[in-house]
């Protein structure tokens, strides 16, 4: 079992070895020198962990510090990555051992709230993790890509379309990302190591494709929209154009903005196919499109949430509704969150305004539970996506008093839908 397996953090003389580990967890095959130089300008050391057999590292996991956007606030948030065991040492509590940790250091640290993306979907449930994103890929061929006649004449003031590199345009993207980053939970701040990782651009990961390229929407004054993306050209055997188009982010701060972006990435020359991936479960491209058929949306598991203080999480963001509930948890790793809940929160309307709406409470007590609930049903419903009333029609929350389970997932759900495009 785990106790048979030291964990503590990493010096950065061993980084090299911690690495080693997720090469083989993950069966790299980039080279190892740039993808280590990469993840060490972000790598928070005092958040490492590895265990050991004897002197030899075989698991791995660590953490960064993120603070990040959710219902009407924003929470410090402990983002979970490099988690991995050696081939050779699994299936023997060394992966629970590491999780386990990790999550009593983000509660130590103040942070209510710990999230991932998972590499297979069915480890995490098991450490408390619910999904709480949803992400679209999207594929639209050549010709396909028509846009809605009113939307096009909707365009008033229909911005200019700049050209630019990525890295030269950092302060252009940061604006317009920021104004976005208040509203949309899930998205996580950007400070200039993450720019700067985010647009981390290695031949090794192009796949024969262009360098990362921008397109800038904009007017005088300043950038309202971009799209960072890449290309790749190819012809078929009669010399037809059958390139392919990637769009690894877009961001706009108005609908002009956003249709004339993707307005000018559906109808570029010698594309056969545009494929966004990691777009929002309410994206709006699928209302803009003549046919959203075309679009071919296939709906995946994004940002897996954990709630590691149930209480202090709950308090920090807030609700759409009214709600009064008493909830009772289980959580088989915390026992401090285990147990009844009393929630109140008055949401966004009334004469006290914004302030009422932050005055949500989450206290201790002894009432009849109105419903019941895994720590990871609250995960999933944190960030407003992921109905608590779609849970309960799964089985996974129990209602005791009618209507309990509509109240909460009314007062939850949140406008707009929760997405994340920060990988790590």
């Amino acid at each position: 079992m785990s106790g048979a397996y030291p964990i503590r953090p990493i010096s950065e003389s061993e980084f090299a070895a911690f690495y080693a580990v997720i090469e083989h967890a993950f069966n790299s095959t980039y080279p190892t020198e740039p993808e280590l130089q990469h993840d060490l300008a972000v790598f928070e050391f005092d958040r490492s962990l590895a265990a050991f057999d004897g002197p030899h590292m075989v698991g791995t996991a660590a953490a960064f510090t993120f603070r990040m956007t959710v219902p009407g606030g924003a929470v410090a948030m402990g983002g979970v990555t490099a988690v991995g065991v050696l081939p050779s040492h699994r299936r023997r509590g060394i992966l629970s051992g590491l999780m386990r940790r990790l999550l009593a250091d983000a509660r130590e640290r103040g942070e209510p709230v710990a999230a991932l993306f998972a590499s297979e979907a069915s480890i995490y449930r098991r450490y408390g993790f619910g999904i709480a994103t949803a992400e679209l890929d999207l594929t639209i061929r050549r010709g396909e890509g028509v846009l809605l006649e009113q939307a096009a004449a909707a365009q008033d003031p229909a911005p200019r379309m700049r050209i630019a590199e990525p890295r030269d345009a950092v302060p252009e993207l940061a604006k317009v990302f920021d104004f976005i980053l208040p509203a949309r939970p899930g998205l996580l701040a950007r400070d200039d190591r993450w720019w700067d990782y985010v647009l981390w651009d290695p031949e090794h990961r192009r796949s024969g494709g262009s360098p990362l390229r921008c397109v800038i929407a904009e007017d005088e004054t300043g950038p309202r929209g971009y799209a960072l993306f890449s290309g790749k050209p190819e012809w078929d055997d009669h010399g037809i154009p059958s390139g392919t188009l990637e769009v690894r982010e877009l961001m706009a701060t108005d609908p002009a903005a956003y249709s004339a972006i993707w307005n000018d990435l559906l109808t570029r020359d010698l594309v056969r196919e545009v494929r966004a991936r990691v777009r929002p479960a309410d994206e709006p491209l699928l209302y803009l499109l003549a046919d959203p058929r075309r679009a071919r949306p296939l709906l995946l598991d994004g940002l897996w949430v954990r709630l590691v203080s149930v209480d202090r999480a709950l308090i920090q963001r807030r609700y759409a509704c009214t709600v009064d509930v008493v909830i009772e948890v289980a959580d088989d790793l915390f026992a401090d969150n285990a147990g009844r809940w009393r929630l109140r929160a008055p949401g966004p309307a009334g004469a006290e305004g914004a302030a009422a709406a932050a005055a949500a409470s989450c206290e201790r007590t002894s009432a009849p539970a109105d419903l019941a609930l895994p720590v990871q049903a609250l995960g999933a419903a944190y960030l407003g996506g992921t109905r608590l009333s779609a849970l309960a029609g799964a089985g996974l929350v129990s209602e005791m008093r009618p209507g309990a389970v509509a109240e909460l997932s009314a007062a939850m759900s949140w406008d707009p839908a929760p997405w994340s495009t920060t990988g790590f």
